[in-house]
C-alpha cells in the first residue's frame, strides 16, 4: 500500500499580490491536489468553505474579599458555510468495502467551485480580541487511519466606494482652550482644522489644513495622528482598542505666535478597510489634530474617516477654479466666429408635400404608411405665415336676455 505524500489546496484566481482575494457574490474555484506514492484506499475527500467572524476576551471579576473569577465574553457570526464531496461519501469505518475508492500512484487533482453569498460580507480582519476569517478545508478519510486535513485561507473585501457624496464631503472643526494655574488664567489656545473629504484609500495622503494660535504662556506643539479604533461586541458589552497608524508633528509654537498648515500631508499606510456593517466587530478610523500642551491636557480635534477599497475617481468631484487651473471664463468662452444658423429654405419642404403630409395625418392617406414618416416630415415644416388676424378666435356666445354677442359669459349669469 502506498502513502499520501502531499495534500494541498490551490486557488485558480489570484490578485496582483498572488493572494486569493474576492468580494460578495464572486465565484471561488480551485483544486485539491493529492499526491500518493502507491495505491491508497480512500473513503472520501470533502471540501468545506467557511467564513466566520469571532470575538473573544476575558475579564477578571471580584465576588468578595477573597473570591475572584474570570468572565469570558465570546460571540460568533457565520457568513459562509459550503460543503462539496469531491470523492466518495463520508461513512463510518464499519461501512461496506465497495464504498472505498483507490488512488493509484501519482498526482490527483479534484476541482471545486462555489459562489460567495450575495450579501454584505465583513472584510477579512485580524484584531486583538477578534477576527474575520474565510478559508477552504479539505479532509481525506481513509479506512482505519486518521483523517488528513489541510486548510487554506482566502481574503474577502467588502468594497467601500469613496466616490459617494457622504464620503466626499469635507470634514472640519475648531476648538479653544484656556490654561489655568491656581487662580491665574493665561490666554487661550485655539485650533481649527479641515480636510478635503471623509473617505480615503490606503496609500493616499491626507491634506491637513490647520490654524493654531497660542496666546498662553507655554510653548506648545501642533501634531496630527491617524488612529484605528477596533470595537468588539459580545453578550451586550463592548471592548474597544485604539491603535496608532501614522502621525506627524509641526514646529514648536511659543507664546503669542500662530502656525498654519496649508495642506500638510499625512500618508496612510497599508491598513485594513473600515468594517461598518458587522454586528460584532467594527473597525473605524479618525484623524486627530491636536496641540501638545506640556504639563496640561492636550487640545484635540477628532475628524472621522472611512478607509475604503475603491479609490477616488479623477472626475468624482469638480475642484475649485484655482485648484483646477481653469477659470470660469473658459467654460463660458464663445467661439470667435459663430456659425450662421441654417435658413428655413434649406429645411422646409414644398407646399405640395406639406398638403400631402397633412392629408396623411388626417387619416386619408394610403394604408400601410408608417406614422414615423409624418412625424419626421412635421419636424421640417416651415413656420406659419405672420398675420394680424387671429386664426383661432375665442368662441362667441349669444346672451338671450340682452341679445348681445359677448366672447365669454352673459351678464345675467
Amino acid at each position: 500500500m502506498g502513502k499520501v505524500r502531499a495534500l494541498a489546496i490551490f486557488f485558480d484566481s489570484l490578485n496582483q499580490n498572488n493572494l486569493p482575494a474576492f468580494s460578495g457574490g464572486d465565484p471561488v474555484s480551485g483544486r485539491v491536489v493529492v499526491e500518493v506514492t502507491g495505491d491508497v484506499r480512500v473513503r472520501s475527500l470533502d471540501m468545506t468553505a467557511r467564513g466566520v467572524a469571532k470575538v473573544r476576551w476575558t475579564e477578571s471579576r471580584n465576588a468578595g474579599a477573597n473570591t475572584a473569577y474570570t468572565q469570558n465574553y465570546t460571540e460568533e457570526l457565520e457568513y459562509l458555510h459550503h460543503r462539496d464531496p469531491l470523492l466518495g461519501d463520508e461513512r463510518d469505518d464499519g461501512g461496506p468495502e465497495d464504498s472505498v475508492s483507490v488512488l493509484h500512484a501519482g498526482v490527483h487533482e479534484f476541482a471545486f467551485s462555489f459562489n460567495l453569498p450575495q450579501m454584505a460580507l465583513a472584510t477579512s480582519f485580524e484584531g486583538k480580541h477578534g477576527s474575520v476569517r474565510y478559508w477552504v478545508k479539505a479532509e481525506l478519510l481513509r479506512p482505519w487511519l486518521l483523517p488528513l486535513k489541510v486548510k487554506k485561507e482566502f481574503i474577502v473585501f467588502e468594497h467601500i466606494d469613496i466616490n459617494t457624496p457622504l464620503l466626499l464631503a469635507p470634514q472640519a472643526g475648531s476648538k479653544e482652550k484656556t490654561l489655568c494655574c491656581w487662580f491665574c488664567a493665561s490666554g487661550p489656545i485655539s485650533l481649527s482644522a479641515k480636510i478635503e473629504r471623509k473617505g480615503y484609500t490606503p496609500g493616499e495622503s491626507i491634506q491637513i489644513f490647520a490654524e493654531v494660535e497660542n496666546c498662553s504662556s507655554r510653548v506648545v506643539v501642533p501634531k496630527a495622528a491617524l488612529y484605528q479604533n477596533q470595537t468588539f461586541y459580545a453578550k451586550g458589552k463592548g471592548k474597544q482598542i485604539q491603535q496608532l497608524v501614522s502621525n506627524l508633528r509641526g514646529d514648536p509654537l511659543p507664546q503669542g505666535k500662530s502656525q498654519s498648515w496649508e495642506g500638510k500631508l499625512l500618508k496612510i499606510p497599508p491598513v485594513s478597510p473600515s468594517i461598518l456593517d458587522c454586528p460584532i466587530i467594527r473597525v473605524e478610523y479618525a484623524l486627530v489634530v491636536y496641540v501638545d500642551v506640556p504639563g496640561g491636557l492636550n487640545l484635540s480635534l477628532s475628524l472621522p474617516l472611512v478607509i475604503g477599497t475603491i479609490p477616488l475617481h479623477a472626475c468624482a468631484t469638480r475642484s475649485s477654479s484655482i485648484s483646477s487651473g481653469c477659470s470660469a471664463l473658459s467654460w463660458l468662452a464663445l467661439p470667435e466666429r459663430p456659425e450662421a444658423p441654417p435658413s428655413y429654405t434649406d429645411l422646409a419642404i414644398s407646399e405640395a408635400r406639406r398638403r400631402e403630409c397633412l392629408l396623411g395625418c388626417d387619416g386619408t392617406a394610403g394604408e400601410g404608411e408608417d406614422l414615423l414618416t409624418y412625424i419626421t416630415e412635421f419636424r421640417y415644416l416651415p413656420p406659419p405665415l405672420y398675420s394680424e388676424v387671429d386664426p383661432y378666435p375665442d368662441p362667441v356666445e349669444v346672451c338671450p336676455a340682452a341679445d348681445v354677442r359677448r366672447p365669454d359669459t352673459c351678464p345675467s349669469r
